[in-house]
């Protein structure tokens, strides 16, 4: 085969790639905009059927079933739907959208993590997690749900255990279609694996579900967010290109070099 058919192989596997994740990201728009419908809607039968008493049960709210939601310790931004991990002082802001099981925030963290904390850790940037949990909605199952509330047991902790478990989760994902990670024992035992993680108020926490009204906070805020994909990643505010066009994550010397380049044109633009 000709260098020019292979090009023209490669060019059109590449732009498949981007149709196919350009359909599944309208997919998830379609999917959120029919679960506010339906949460508006159940909200507005509790009004009906209570005559005006109605309650944050889980509905258009996402709060807890008892319309209490309890924050974690260390959690950040407006109610406290944030979390923050590495320095304060750090002079640049990288927030980054996930949902616990999303294949490709999987990748990402398998392939460039190390390189995404390393920068963390030295203070070139602080690192804004915005975690979502469409994959229930779309998938089915509340896996996504169930490892957030955990993961907010964990920051309850510390931001730095709640990093570490983050870690641990991507590395143990189950495939998404199995909803695995709404199985409580899974989840503990991954906890397990972080060292100190797992202190009787922790794994109390878990069982209880006492951040589960949080993890629909979270949740909430995620799908005003605006973004519409995951992972996503924008270094103060502007998109970081960390998938290719099929798909796949960018080698972590080449991620270590966009944000380099990121930030060198901020300064050359301030």
């Amino acid at each position: 085969m000709s260098d020019n058919q292979n090009t023209k192989n490669t060019t059109k596997s590449s732009r498949s790639a981007r149709s196919r994740l350009h359909a599944e990201q309208l997919r998830r728009r379609r999917a959120h905009a029919r679960r506010r419908k339906a949460g508006i809607a159940a909200a507005i039968t509790a009004i009906l059927l209570g005559g005006g008493t109605a309650l944050a049960i889980g509905t258009a709210s996402g709060g807890a079933e008892d319309g209490r939601v309890t924050i974690p310790a260390n959690a950040s931004g407006t109610d406290g739907t944030v979390i923050v991990y590495g320095r304060a002082t750090a002079p640049d802001t990288l927030d980054v959208w996930e949902d616990f099981r999303c294949p490709y925030c999987g990748k990402l963290e398998k392939t460039d993590g190390k390189a995404i904390q390393r920068l963390a850790d030295t203070g070139v940037y602080k690192i804004q997690y915005h975690m979502g949990t469409f994959l229930d909605g779309n998938l089915g199952g509340h896996g996504s749900t169930e490892a957030l509330q955990a993961a907010g047991a964990a920051l309850n902790e510390g931001a730095a255990r709640f990093k570490a478990f983050h870690d641990v989760l991507y590395a143990g994902q189950p495939d998404e279609r199995t909803d695995g990670f709404a199985d409580q024992s899974r989840l503990l035992a991954l906890a397990a694996k972080v060292p100190g993680l797992t202190t009787p108020a922790f794994v109390q926490a878990v069982k209880d579900r006492t951040y589960a009204g949080w993890a629909h906070k979270v949740s909430d805020a995620f799908n005003r967010s605006g973004v519409d994909g995951t992972p996503t990643l924008k270094l103060n505010g502007r998109p970081l290109a960390v998938l290719d066009g099929a798909g796949n994550p960018i080698a972590p010397a080449r991620y270590t070099a966009l944000v380099q380049q990121s930030i060198s044109g901020r300064s050359q633009r301030s």
